[in-house]
């Protein structure tokens, strides 16, 4: 088996989950007592949403490629950023490197393409749904992305800093995320890339008429078949 090397903490709600899908997925295949052997590096989150805020994108992904590194100097065959908005420092991070770096944008486009999907929602933190880094990475795999209008982006972007980072989940936002989801329906699109760990925390298949691909456990899934195959 491969140990996977996590970049975790951003935030700790949703790198729980990543510990509990990997685990999972190493049991379910392999049976018995197995459980998945990974490295968990967690960062302050507090301190990247404070470079996030001031745009100082550069040392964001200085303190990925570090984790990165250190992960790698403690025994990671490969690395994976657990979030998707730092996945902006993916290329640098990907360079830095001489093990694989596992993706979540990849993993999440495959999931659509694989269930039909062409043209796909995104919901995410507005860098996610509005720099090209994210969408761009998936467009090139031949998946159309489409994001909500200004106002329901600007408030995805607030409820996950102001609530679901902060283990606040509300049935308002719920509702809201729902109706936001219908109108990309509306534009088109025939399913909805879950673009930010936390969001699974608030929205579940059972909230949304299009089809969900939750990128933390899609991330997680490609984990277990990297470590196992």
């Amino acid at each position: 088996m491969k140990t996977a090397g996590l970049i975790g903490g951003m935030s700790w709600e949703s790198t729980a989950l990543y510990y509990k899908y990997i685990n999972e997925g190493v049991k379910n295949t392999l049976g018995g007592l197995h459980s998945a052997k990974m490295l968990i590096n967690s960062v302050d989150f507090g301190e990247v949403a404070l470079l996030q805020s001031k745009g100082e994108w550069e040392k964001g992904a200085e303190m990925m490629i570090d984790e990165a590194q250190k992960l790698r100097r403690a025994g990671a065959d490969f690395i994976m950023i657990c979030t998707n908005t730092m996945h902006i420092s993916a290329d640098e991070v990907e360079e830095s490197l001489d093990i694989p770096l596992l993706r979540i944008t990849d993993a999440a486009a495959e999931a659509a393409l694989s269930a039909g999907v062409k043209r796909a929602g995104l919901l995410g933190t507005a860098f996610t749904m509005e720099r090209d880094f994210y969408r761009g990475r998936m467009e090139k795999l031949g998946l159309d992305v489409i994001v909500p209008d200004a106002a329901d982006r600007k408030f995805v972007h607030d409820v996950i800093y102001n609530e679901l980072c902060l283990g606040d989940f509300r049935d308002s936002s719920r509702n809201r995320f729902t109706e936001i989801i219908e109108k990309l329906g509306a534009d088109g699109a025939q399913g909805v890339i879950l673009g930010c760990t936390e969001i699974p925390l608030l929205v579940e298949q059972k909230d949304s008429p299009l089809r969900l691909f939750d990128t933390t456990r899609l991330h997680a899934e490609a984990a277990v078949r990297m470590m196992l195959g």
